[in-house]
């Protein structure tokens, strides 16, 4: 009797879609209390991976170091008074002349310390790729809603000039614009925008193309609703996903681009480094056996950017409902 109905009970969870309990084990039906909201599905489906998770965790302990980097940093680099030319150049390890800080990995060729600056350097440059991502998302993202949800010539005049920046590389595009505004914190980013708003721009026009075909979009047009209200109450939200993942990894080519531009010179101010800047500082020691002028700062930026592209990755496949399972 309690075979025929194990088999009974093993019978209706397989016809149920549900795979039968092991052989001795107890069955516990999940009640509907305890059903998954979608941020926790995709946060378990994140952490399946453990390359993401280790990504992730180094990801925060940097934006934590960069957060709280006038307490952590043993040294201000940026306060020029307290700077020592008789500090310059020292190797890790050693102290400065009085004797009252150790360059755990060392001192440039202005006697700052190089850990102090590379965390302060740290603070810059994720500022700078986040501050742009963001304003590129916010305009790129506007642009590109209005250009899938109206269509016709509002499209095609959006998408031609959207082509056109994206025909220069981005670097090139930079450096024309830096050349005008000069180089500066601020005008950086603005360099780093107009280089990145298309990329979402495109990316959200071919979500809002998918999404304004479906029922959901007819049946907000039938009940009267205003184009703004469909766009950012009902068609916005149902693009996003792709737009998560691009943001994510044009905060790592953000980072890239704004090093790059600061190693050759026209990106932030001389006294207030970034990591790229901080590598130019040391390029022309490098030769002289002097390299952790410029190898850690580098290695930083590589950290950074690696744990981005990492987290981003997972992003990509999580987020992704051809790679999701129902």
């Amino acid at each position: 009797m309690n075979e025929a109905a194990a088999g009974k009970a093993a019978g209706s969870t397989a016809a149920a879609g549900k795979p039968a309990p092991a052989p001795g084990t107890i069955a516990v039906a999940a009640s509907p209390g305890e059903e998954q909201t979608p941020f926790q599905r995709n946060f378990a489906a994140y952490c399946e991976s453990r390359i993401a998770v280790t990504g992730l965790a180094v990801l925060v302990l940097l934006c934590l170091v960069a957060l709280f980097a006038p307490w952590i940093a043993p040294q201000n680099p940026y306060d020029l008074s307290r700077l020592d030319l008789m500090d310059s150049r020292q190797p890790p390890g050693e102290q400065s002349v009085g004797g009252a800080l150790t360059f755990f990995l060392g001192s440039d060729a202005q006697g700052r310390d190089m850990l102090s600056a590379i965390i302060y350097g740290l603070r810059i440059s994720i500022g700078v790729g986040v501050a742009s991502t963001l304003i590129a998302l916010a305009i790129g993202m506007s642009v590109g809603l209005l250009a899938g949800y109206a269509g016709g010539r509002t499209e095609a005049v959006i998408m031609r000039i959207a082509d056109i920046q994206l025909s220069f590389p981005a670097i090139l595009l930079a450096l024309i614009l830096l050349a005008f505004l000069r180089p500066g914190l601020s005008n950086i980013v603005i360099a780093l925008v107009a280089v990145q708003w298309a990329y979402y721009a495109r990316t959200t026009r071919g979500a809002a193309l998918v999404e304004r075909r479906k029922e959901y979009i007819e049946a907000a047009r039938g009940l009267g609703l205003s184009p703004l209200r469909i766009i950012f109450r009902h068609l916005l939200p149902n693009c996003l996903p792709p737009l998560i993942v691009v943001a994510a990894l044009q905060v790592a080519s953000a980072i890239a681009l704004e090093a790059t531009l600061s190693f050759l010179g026209l990106g932030v101010p001389v006294t207030e480094p970034s990591l790229g800047l901080l590598i130019a500082n040391g390029f022309r020691y490098l030769l002289s056996g002097q390299y952790w002028i410029s190898f850690f700062p580098g290695v930083a930026l590589l950290i950074t950017i690696v744990a981005i592209n990492l987290v981003a990755d997972q992003l990509r496949d999580v987020l992704n409902p051809r790679l999701q399972t129902h």
